[in-house]
């Protein structure tokens, strides 16, 4: 039994009052320090966790110096032009990629590239995918090991990245467009597989069906749920649509691009944080930026910046290209379609209808 109440009346009660209310103070301060002792201990394992997974995704993500290898070449920064990045989809046949039945040609190539104009307010975005098949005038380059290469003509512009590397991508695209790139984002294959089959696939949507036997992409018109192998024959198919020609695919490049990034903000990433490490550990590991957005928390800012972009709203664009006169076999800037185009993007203004019109269509519907 616990001890009677103390009789505060009398000085024997006081005095038992006393030694209680001591006995209570101490037992009270005692369960205090074990909680605090307790907190800490949690905290500091938490806190080393939580480095080490920060240090962990970081060291994942590489960057290029752009201003270093591009130098002052580059076209104005204008104050209304909102955000530009360019977005490469590498297709190196090396290491885990070599796995994924890409073909045996040597080296890596820009397979997929996007410029992603998000404007002034960050509420809506457009994307515009340049034809691998395209033929450019090459800008003169500075190479990794400190090269040069000189300016040359009638390059097929998937073929830079690899004859010069990817600060050479983006200047390329900066000469024929004018347009000033604020970041460049690169993921090669692999990733792109793996990132897909973290996030548990993704849906799509075609209205006929496709059969490549070169990609091993077999669809039945209709609804699927694509894994990240199944993703990667999706945007990699060409043989199955149009006339075969690469200006085919870049409707379903674009279509899954748009069904990729609603899966992902549809995601209970908070409410998951095993899932959420091995999105962001699949993307680190096979995403290349340029140096203002190589750590861990300049991605999440820059991504939190975005989050008021709604994927489903974002406008697909081809740049207009017209098929070349000497090769029929590749296609040119169509003019004045796509000089149109790029200024709406400069002036971060509408664009116009009939900038959206491409001559050369790769035999599917414009």
């Amino acid at each position: 039994m616990s001890d009677p109440a103390p009789d505060p009346s009398t000085r024997a009660g006081r005095r038992r009052a006393s030694r209680s209310g001591r006995r209570q103070r101490t037992r009270r301060s005692r369960i205090v320090r074990i909680v605090l002792g307790t907190f800490v201990v949690l905290l500091l394992v938490a806190g080393g966790t939580a480095y080490w997974l920060y240090s962990s995704l970081n060291g994942n993500i590489q960057g290029v110096d752009l201003d270093k290898a591009i130098g002052d070449d580059r076209p104005q920064k204008l104050p209304t032009s909102g955000q530009n990045i360019l977005i490469l989809g590498s297709d190196s046949r090396a290491g885990a990629n070599a796995d994924l039945k890409t073909g045996n040609v040597a080296g890596a190539r820009s397979d997929t590239a996007l410029v992603m104009h998000i404007p002034e307010g960050r509420t809506r975005a457009v994307a515009i995918s340049i034809p691998r098949d395209t033929l450019v005038t090459r800008p003169a380059c500075s190479r990794s090991d400190g090269g040069e290469v000189a300016s040359a003509k009638r390059v097929m512009f998937n073929s830079i990245y690899s004859q010069v590397g990817p600060s050479c991508v983006v200047k390329t695209v900066e000469q024929m467009s004018g347009v000033r790139m604020d970041h460049y984002m690169e993921i090669d294959f692999a990733g792109f597989k793996g990132l897909v089959d973290a996030i548990g696939g993704v849906t799509v949507t075609v209205d006929q069906d496709i059969k490549d036997s070169s990609s091993g992409l077999d669809l039945a018109a209709g609804t699927h749920r694509l894994d990240g192998t199944q993703s990667l024959q999706f945007v990699r198919t060409r043989h199955g649509v149009g006339d075969g020609s690469d200006l085919g695919r870049i409707g379903l490049q674009q279509q899954f691009m748009i069904d990729l990034l609603s899966e992902i903000k549809k995601q209970d990433l908070l409410g998951s944080p095993t899932k959420t490490y091995k999105i962001a550990d699949e993307l680190t590991s096979a995403l290349t930026t340029d140096s203002e957005l190589a750590s861990l928390t300049k991605l999440a800012d820059f991504g939190r910046s975005l989050n008021g972009v709604d994927p489903a709203t974002m406008e697909t664009i081809m740049l207009p290209v017209a098929y070349d006169k000497i090769d029929p076999n590749r296609v040119v800037a169509a003019e004045p379609q796509a000089s149109t185009l790029w200024k709406a993007i400069r002036s971060d203004s509408e664009i116009p209808e009939s900038a959206k019109k491409s001559p050369a269509t790769g035999g599917t519907k414009n």
